[in-house]
């Protein structure tokens, strides 16, 4: 058997990633800005006591799974089932025969579809999604863009222009139970892909090969890829 060097071959960040990445990171079909979510400055986008409890409440909650449906920026419509566990952490099983996969394992995420015999590796740290697994939401530091309070909702923007340019993560939250109803991801052309998420379980335990990323396979894949 021949020795194959495991260095993950990564992807430069690109729109497709961040759209991909958004699963990512939520009628809405037609989703656009929420209103009232125009940026502020950091200093101004302080968030209440309320807001940061619904924000720490959500960290609190090590593991998750559910079903979610997808909608990006042209309208189009899939679901599937999701698995998170923090801290950085998370799947996404695509329905349908494609095998889409989107898998990080604490380190990296990988875009995995079978069907096409392709897998696109991205550090973690470099993607929205790292906002959404943190250990913790900080709502005091710089990387709140806006905090928006309403009955029936809690909407937190979060962005890091140094690491994602100008793409923000939004994440919308029940303020009576404290639970992600959910997110959305906006690229730096402003395209929207939202992700809601139902029928959740929270406190689940899950066999850690659920997040195991196939760097072998990866490297391979990227090689035959490359002599074609």
């Amino acid at each position: 058997m021949k020795n194959i060097a495991l260095t993950p071959i990564l992807r430069p960040r690109t729109r497709r990633a961040f759209l991909v990445l958004a699963l990512a990171t939520a009628g809405m079909a037609a989703l656009q800005a929420v209103p009232g979510m125009e940026p502020v400055e950091p200093a101004a986008a302080a968030a209440s006591d309320a807001a940061q409890k619904i924000a720490d409440h959500f960290a609190s909650v090590r593991t998750m799974t559910g079903e979610f449906v997808q909608f990006g920026p042209r309208g189009e419509q899939t679901g599937g089932k999701f698995y998170i566990e923090r801290p950085g952490k998370i799947r996404f099983n695509y329905e349908g025969n494609s095998g889409f996969r989107v898998i990080s394992d604490g380190q990296s995420v990988v875009l995995d579809n079978r069907k096409m015999k392709t897998m696109d590796l991205y550090p973690l740290s470099k993607t929205p999604l790292k906002l959404l697994l943190d250990e913790r939401i900080d709502l005091s530091g710089n990387k709140v863009r806006s905090v928006k309070e309403e009955d029936d909702l809690t909407t937190i923007q979060l962005a890091d222009k140094s690491v994602f340019g100008n793409s923000t993560i939004t994440m919308m939250f029940d303020p009576k139970s404290y639970e992600l109803r959910q997110w959305t991801i906006t690229d730096a052309q402003g395209k929207d892909t939202t992700v809601m998420i139902f029928n959740v379980q929270q406190g689940v335990t899950f066999d850690q090969s659920l997040f195991k990323i196939d760097y072998r396979r990866n490297i391979e894949l990227n090689k035959n890829k490359g002599s074609r």
